[in-house]
């Protein structure tokens, strides 16, 4: 709701400085750059396994401060146990990866009066806010394979066991993306953005990691030995009902690069006086 009431109030601002004077435009460009996620396996430790990320951004500006854009974006996040310095972690030697695919569209605030196509105002920092669809599908590495773990219930979720999940989390999320970055002109017409945004998710599960341990009969009885192999991988050996992951913090994920944009069209798209 905030962010809808927020998009509404920057299509209004727009149309009021596109009444002013300011002509709308649209850019398009480039993103390239790495992400990484915030989680079970990796709590705290930023940029920390980072893989590299790509996509597409479509900025549509209606004024000199307000910007709607929409992005599609491609990554891979990882993480593993064993290159933790917690004794907990590297007991329970669990990893996983992720592509990540994700369709965002929000608002983006500049903080100073900005045109791609005016070098009088090349630069400024900005903030932005969306609301995305996202496409996660969390795997392991087993014998030199990877194995998606989502359909093995490694938390006996869907099992109807008490103390698990009543359903599997599902693969398809919806995330809000917010970040920082500072653009600036190259040229009239041609602008280059370093971004950083983080991804609030509404799930525990984009490691595959968050309830407790099953026990490993009713698991192979439920999912096959190869659910219980890849739900315990501990050194030492697990206690059924006691902490795989912590169930109170969702995870995140970020991406952070570079973009390069440009405005294509000219004459200006639309003004409020109609189309061109």
């Amino acid at each position: 709701m905030r962010l809808l009431l927020t998009i509404i109030i920057t299509i209004s601002l727009g149309a009021h400085a596109s009444a002013q004077g300011f002509k709308t435009a649209a850019e398009v460009g480039l993103f390239g750059g790495g992400g990484y996620y915030i989680g079970d396996i990796n709590p705290t430790k930023h940029f920390i396994y980072s893989k590299p990320a790509y996509g597409l951004i479509f900025r549509y500006n209606l004024s000199t401060r307000y910007n709607l854009r929409f992005n599609a974006t491609y990554g891979n996040v990882y993480a593993n146990d064993a290159s933790s310095d917690d004794a907990f972690q590297v007991n329970r030697n669990l990893s996983f990866k992720s592509k990540i695919l994700e369709l965002g569209f929000g608002v983006e605030l500049d903080l100073l009066k900005y045109r791609i196509t005016d070098m009088k105002y090349p630069f400024t920092p900005y903030f932005f806010y969306q609301f995305a669809y996202t496409r996660i599908n969390p795997k392991t590495d087993y014998n030199g394979n990877e194995v998606a773990l989502q359909p093995l219930s490694t938390e006996g979720q869907g099992s109807g066991i008490a103390g698990t999940k009543r359903n599997r989390y599902s693969l398809n999320q919806f995330t809000v993306p917010m970040g920082i970055g500072i653009k600036f002109n190259l040229r009239k017409r041609v602008a280059v953005s370093i971004e950083y945004g983080i991804r609030k998710t509404f799930t525990d599960y984009l490691d595959d990691v968050s309830g407790n341990y099953l026990d490993n009969d009713v698991l192979t009885g439920f999912r096959g030995p190869l659910a219980a192999e890849l739900a315990d991988r501990s050194t030492d050996g697990a206690t059924a009902g006691f902490n795989r992951g912590n169930p109170t913090n969702k995870d995140w994920y970020s991406f952070y690069g570079i973009m390069l944009t440009f405005k294509p069209f000219k004459p200006d798209i639309c003004d409020m006086r109609g189309w061109r």
